[in-house]
């Protein structure tokens, strides 16, 4: 029950009558089921979301409104600039910096806004509303399609905790970039993919994190997440199955664009390589507060950050060095979601791209490696606010907007409050009788696990048992111990 063990669900309760009862009959309502009620919560946030959009969404941005409203999309001047508004085929027609599949979405998206385009014509019954509006529509519906699974993926992959995916039904970070991108349909895939390994189907769940990293590169992560786990467990065998398929559903999407058009297909690849650091990145504050000077200095158009792009490399090696360690040193193997989070959270601090819809990857992850109302809504806040800075950055202060110092101390504090979040995660890791989730229900031991739910050990850095707070030991030597 949220509201017996959460203290921010507790009060926020009192709205609706307060806490359940102790004598409340659960687990048989004909309706509103848990999975129904945190759909409701998403349907309720996304709509929200589309009143905040709508004054963007039929293109005409006279007065800088995408900063003013706070309703910047990509979606809206990439319909024209790649041909979307004449019938042009990703990769095949025009140059897309995005994944396969995120391109195959946009081309559906405008095929739809043309049905409903030529239907409005000959019809007369339904709006007729510019082509950028149609398709801008047709998009935030799809993605918000996408939203809706991944609540429930969250909510199968929860276990004996399905409230924890009312935390991404009423998320502020939903709210605010939902419709930013198409970054929704890579986070839905990765999402459903770590649900069917949950339900033990590995071969399933390496097709559906390989069409999320035809999506978006990052379900990567999650393939090294779950390697570093199954190493400690011993199930590489199962883990091999899963990447195999990842890799051949990444190439059934990849390799026929990749044929027919193999330099447009590979400027997302280039793009990568050849970008400067994104405004909200640690880098560029340390290359602004340098003047220029650090990491290569001043770049010629078109010049490759060598340097950056190597000291990048190596921190995301650190990372997953030290990941690696406390995979394999804790006291108890970690769940999926706590490795997934901290590998896909410190990669994102150390990268030299931070889109702000980046932050959505991290949501179902957060949810489900620290279900907790107080951490995730402190953290998810400062990626809220840190959108109100960046318009106002944008706009410029001719334009009544903000000098640059606050939008980098908005993205200190948010990078500050993701720290955070990873440093309370650690900590569940290694004091395992803190984690809400094995503590809140006898017996539990990783809901998101599939086969390495309640797996014994096979390597681990140190095997004898570390005691937890009380001094006793975190679990019996026959169910973790190192064999």
């Amino acid at each position: 029950m949220p509201t017996w063990t959460d203290p921010v669900a507790e009060q926020a309760s009192e709205a609706v009558g307060g806490p359940w009862g102790r004598h409340a009959v659960t687990g048989r309502a004909l309706f509103w089921t848990p999975l129904r009620v945190c759909l409701l919560f998403s349907t309720a946030v996304l709509a929200l979301a589309w009143v905040k959009q709508a004054p963007c969404s039929n293109g005409n941005w006279a007065g800088s409104v995408q900063y003013t409203h706070l309703c910047y999309s990509d979606a809206v001047p990439l319909y024209a600039l790649h041909g979307l508004d004449r019938g042009e085929l990703p990769y095949l027609g025009s140059a897309v910096e995005y994944p396969v599949l995120t391109g195959a979405f946009m081309a559906a998206a405008a095929a739809i806004a043309r049905v409903y385009g030529g239907l409005s014509g000959a019809v007369g019954l339904l709006p007729d509303v510019p082509g950028v509006q149609a398709y801008y529509a047709v998009t935030c519906l799809l993605l918000s399609l996408c939203a809706l699974l991944v609540t429930r993926a969250v909510l199968g992959t929860s276990g004996r905790r399905p409230w924890d995916a009312a935390m991404v039904g009423l998320s502020p970070l939903l709210f605010v970039h939902a419709f930013t991108n198409w970054d929704l349909l890579a986070v839905a895939l990765a999402s459903l993919g770590l649900w069917a390994w949950a339900r033990r189907r590995p071969a399933l769940a390496g097709v559906l994190l390989g069409l999320g990293v035809a999506a978006k590169l990052y379900p990567v992560v999650l393939l090294a997440a779950l390697f570093l786990l199954c190493l400690r467990a011993g199930r590489l065998r199962v883990w091999v199955r899963t990447a195999a398929c990842a890799v051949l559903a990444w190439a059934g999407v990849n390799v026929p664009v990749a044929v027919l058009a193999p330099e447009n297909w590979s400027r997302f690849f280039r793009l990568n390589s050849e970008r400067p650091a994104d405004p909200d990145t640690i880098w560029n504050i340390a290359i602004t507060v340098s003047e220029g000077r650090w990491f290569g200095g001043p770049l010629a158009e078109g010049q490759a950050p060598v340097l950056l792009n190597a000291v990048v490399a190596g921190c995301v090696l650190a990372l997953a060095a030290a990941v690696t360690w406390l995979t394999l040193a804790a006291p108890v193997r970690p769940r999926v979601a706590q490795v997934a989070f901290l590998l896909l959270a410190g990669f994102l601090l150390v990268n030299k791209v931070w889109s702000p819809q980046f932050s959505l990857w991290l949501l179902p992850l957060a949810v489900l490696a620290r279900p907790q109302w107080r951490s995730l809504l402190l953290w998810q806040a400062t990626e809220a606010l840190l959108w109100v800075p960046r318009m106002l950055w944008y706009l410029g202060t001719q334009n009544r907007g903000v000098e640059v110092e606050w939008f980098f101390l908005a993205v200190t504090v948010r990078d500050a409050a993701v720290v955070v979040l990873m440093a309370l995660v650690v900590r569940d890791v290694w004091r395992p009788d803190e984690d809400v989730v094995r503590a809140g229900w006898p017996g539990v031991d990783d809901p998101a696990g599939g086969v390495l739910d309640h797996a014994p050990d096979a390597r681990r850095v140190s095997p004898r048992a570390v005691p937890g707070r009380s001094g006793r030991p975190l679990v019996s030597p026959g169910r973790h111990a190192a064999s």
